[in-house]
């Protein structure tokens, strides 16, 4: 039991990252970008065939999966601020193409990094470490410094512009901000942290598939939205921008542990999609259901006086 719970809360941290990127698009601009699905995919194919086709250094490969992952949210981005094509409409279409794009960057469907170095087998030989303590190692190191680096990002004026634009764009246009470059560098980050967590992915199971992204963003929502519910109850109930991104991760790890216990209780593990959506699904309607209540009670009280 616990070797599973160790490499769920590796994968739930290394998955984090793609929960941030999530996070800037849909917790931000109100967009639901589907193409996550693709991206991650798309991260995790580029950096298989640049490590095992190209022999380049995992570090360099992983960074070419990021890459990747900023071209993909581009195209997204361009299709709905240039061709004013919705945001939901233009992330599916990418995500159709995606799945092209990576059987034609692969080959094939998928391909092995069996004796290929990646960075956990590097932190392994480092620290004797085994997989899943190398990965929760280098995972807690990125995830660190991306909630640092996005929280200074946000700070800056660009950052506080494109966090403006998600609370009320027709102010921001009025204010003389180009919402159309907001917008597009917020698809481009999202789908480059996508794209990474992808590639980290990808070489943390040793192999990279044209599907493994398919989910993705079920996986992403309930993350954020588990993260937003446990942070509602700690005593400062996410108010710091910082405290809401670190919350992102932590419900990713919570999520990767929930699936993990009910598998080892024996559930088939091709009904987890389906356990997703339900996790997905009572995220968010408990919240609401107590609101109700609360709101319920509080008129009963002032109706009684």
């Amino acid at each position: 039991m616990l070797p599973a719970l160790t490499g769920a809360v590796s994968q739930g941290i290394l998955w984090g990252v793609m929960v941030l990127g999530l996070f800037v698009t849909y917790k931000m601009l109100d967009i639901a970008d589907l193409t996550v699905d693709g991206s991650f995919a798309l991260g995790g194919c580029v950096a298989a065939v640049a490590s095992v086709s190209l022999g380049l250094d995992p570090l360099v490969a992983i960074l070419l999966g990021m890459l990747a992952g900023v071209v993909a949210g581009l195209v997204t981005g361009l299709l709905h601020t240039v061709f004013d094509i919705p945001a939901i409409l233009a992330g599916i279409l990418t995500q159709i193409a995606l799945w092209s794009v990576n059987l034609r960057v692969m080959g094939k469907s998928n391909t092995p990094l069996l004796n290929v170095d990646t960075v956990f087998t590097r932190i392994s030989r480092l620290t004797g470490l085994n997989q899943a303590a190398s990965a929760m190692v280098v995972g807690l190191v990125v995830a660190a410094a991306l909630v640092a680096a996005m929280y200074w990002f946000f700070g800056t004026e660009i950052g506080s512009a494109l966090r403006a634009t998600g609370n009320n764009e027709d102010m921001c246009r009025a204010l003389g901000v180009d919402v159309r470059v907001t917008k597009l560098i917020a698809l481009a980050l999202s789908n480059g942290l996508v794209g990474l967590s992808g590639a980290l992915i990808c070489q943390s199971q040793k192999y990279a598939d044209i599907g493994m992204g398919t989910g993705a963003i079920v996986i992403g929502l309930a993350a954020i939205v588990i993260g937003e519910v446990l942070g509602r109850l700690t005593p400062g109930k996410l108010q710091a921008f910082g405290s809401r991104l670190t919350s992102a991760v932590v419900g990713s790890v919570v999520y990767f542990l929930i699936r993990a216990i009910v598998l080892q209780m024996g559930l088939d593990a091709n009904d987890m999609k389906l356990l997703s959506a339900v996790i997905v699904a009572l995220a968010l309607v408990v919240p609401t259901v107590v609101e109700r209540q609360r709101q319920r009670r509080s008129y009963s009280k002032g109706g009684e006086r």
